[in-house]
């Protein structure tokens, strides 16, 4: 085990970036785990993709491969470089898995975001997709970026169990079409129906982002549209929620 005791030690340097460039994550090909359990969760389904692992004094981390790289620091050290104002202790480098597109989609249910810019409701919506048993997550017009600390920890672990592809509208319209997967999109017009009212033996649900929906060129890719019943007064649902609702009824379909 290493012990650093300087912020400018290079792994520290490196922490940092990943903690807050976007950029950086995307050139380097890395990301960060920023918890006890994240990390535990990328040892346990991708352990192939953790390069280091730092912990404060009296933590301890199991299962670790032998390739891996162990640093310990000072707590006041872990508070400079964590990305939380509470830090739990342990984080984790690991490198980002391909994201290339599948020739073809052999799953049922599939879930679509559409410029959803809050990481914490990206993260979410994929623990939820995880939860429900859907077989992947597109992201598409400027999603948050999946590897951002807020956008891993919401989703406690589903990162490196549920497949998430980045691509463009087009991109996504072919190969639905190709898998012969159809598109339903939260949205109203006048095909829309109420989501109990609709079946899912193969389905993609795609949620808009939380100001304004979904974009009209998502939109005009959807076989139909569906809307989720709620109270009169109530305009609408965040991103998250509608996600969780259109999941649930798509899981229904699979008992």
């Amino acid at each position: 085990m290493d012990k650093i005791t300087s912020r400018k030690n290079s792994l520290c340097l490196q922490i940092r970036k990943l903690a807050a460039d976007g950029k950086y994550r995307r050139e380097s090909g890395c990301f960060l785990c920023d918890s006890p359990k994240l990390t535990e969760e990328a040892l346990r389904w991708a352990p192939e993709t953790v390069d280091a692992v730092v912990i404060t004094p009296g933590q301890a981390v199991a299962n670790l491969p032998p390739s891996v790289r162990v640093a310990e620091v000072p707590e006041d050290v872990m508070a400079s470089i964590a990305p939380s104002k509470t830090p739990q202790g342990v984080l984790a480098v690991c490198r980002t898995r391909g994201t290339q597109l599948p020739e073809k989609l052999d799953g049922s249910r599939y879930v679509v975001l559409d410029g959803v810019q809050d990481p914490g409701n990206v993260g979410t919506i994929l623990r939820t997709a995880d939860a429900f048993w859907a077989d992947g997550l597109f992201l598409v017009n400027g999603c948050a970026d999946l590897y951002h600390p807020r956008t891993l920890r919401a989703s406690m672990g589903a990162v490196f169990r549920c497949p998430v592809w980045t691509c463009g509208a087009g991109e996504l319209s072919a190969l639905l079409k190709k898998s012969g997967v159809p598109l339903y999109g939260a949205a109203l017009r006048a095909d829309t129906r109420d989501i109990r009212d609709v079946e899912y033996p193969r389905a993609a649900a795609a949620i808009g982002s939380e100001g304004r929906g979904l974009s009209d060129e998502v939109l005009a890719l959807c076989d139909a549209t569906v809307k989720i019943p709620m109270s009169d007064h109530c305009e609408s649902l965040n991103a998250a929620a509608a996600a969780a609702a259109l999941l649930w009824e798509m899981a229904r379909s699979r008992r």
